[in-house]
């Protein structure tokens, strides 16, 4: 067993995609052969998850290594031997090669977070202090074909701009600096998931008003998590406008033309969902 330095970060790497993989799987972020995870070694290779396999049931020796390319470079080991990297390769590698800063991707199907894609309701808002401090605004994509070039593109602007993305009826995006933050990162976009669906159940779901979403902003910048461009977005959807801002898009507020039809909407998804965990009739 080597003691260089870097066999042992990428087998403790190795270990970890394996400990993040079981939390996904154990919490139903991934079901079956659902969902993959990756982790940047170096400017010209990625650990990632190998096609087909249960998230919850792997071994670190299963893990593949790959070139930016997706091409499969070793080392080989008798459980990855046969295997293949995940055919959402190309989507991490894009989330890579888009943002330096990112040192690890993770993909997932979230089922509160995906069943709000498919009714068509938006989760870039500014309702929990903590998702505006951690994760920003979570844009939804177009609809792509899973494990298609499509894929690749609905993503490649929004990375630039976003940490986490739900892509529309099929899961989400989230990245981060390690393992640990990205799938953190996917916990809190689930977690706000089930709540705007509770809230709207409940009849009440009121976003932060502007004046504490720009104290969280300024906490976000500090601790360095602002991303190019949000500054806008911000203004648009939850009106926290800088002067600047305010004079090209006087009046902008939080609010759209379709918010009763989309909280008409957000209401008998949280019914459905709510009949299926046993809570209403």
């Amino acid at each position: 067993m080597s003691s260089h330095p870097d066999w042992v970060r990428e087998q403790s790497l190795r270990e970890e995609i394996v400990k993040i993989g079981r939390l996904m799987y154990d919490r139903g972020y991934a079901v079956a052969n659902d969902g993959n995870l990756s982790v940047r070694l170096d400017d010209q290779r990625v650990l990632c998850t190998p096609s087909g396999l249960c998230k919850g049931m792997m071994s670190a020796d299963q893990i593949i290594v790959v070139d930016m390319e997706g091409r499969k470079v070793g080392p080989t080991t008798a459980a990855n031997r046969d295997l293949v990297p995940t055919s959402e390769v190309f989507m991490h590698l894009e989330a890579y090669r888009q943002r330096p800063d990112i040192g690890a991707v993770v993909h997932a199907h979230p089922p509160t977070t995906v069943a709000l894609s498919i009714a068509g309701v938006s989760l870039a808002d500014c309702m929990l202090p903590e998702v505006i401090v951690n994760l920003g605004l979570v844009p939804t994509t177009q609809y792509a074909t899973p494990a298609s070039p499509e894929n690749v593109t609905a993503i490649r602007e929004l990375i630039v701009n976003h940490d986490g993305i739900i892509l529309q009826r099929h899961g989400t995006i989230t990245v981060g600096r390690c393992l640990l933050e990205a799938y953190m990162r996917l916990e809190s976009l689930e977690q706000i998931a089930k709540i705007t669906v509770v809230l709207e159940q409940l009849g009440k779901g009121a976003p932060l008003p502007p004046e504490q979403v720009e104290k969280l902003l300024a906490q976000r910048r500090k601790m360095g998590l602002a991303r190019p461009g949000e500054e806008e977005e911000f203004c648009r959807v939850c009106g926290v406008c800088s002067p600047a801002l305010q004079e090209v898009e006087p009046g902008v507020s939080g609010s759209s033309p379709d918010d009763e039809s989309q909280a008409e909407i957000v209401r008998l998804v949280a019914q459905a969902v709510l009949r299926e965990l046993g809570y209403g009739s």
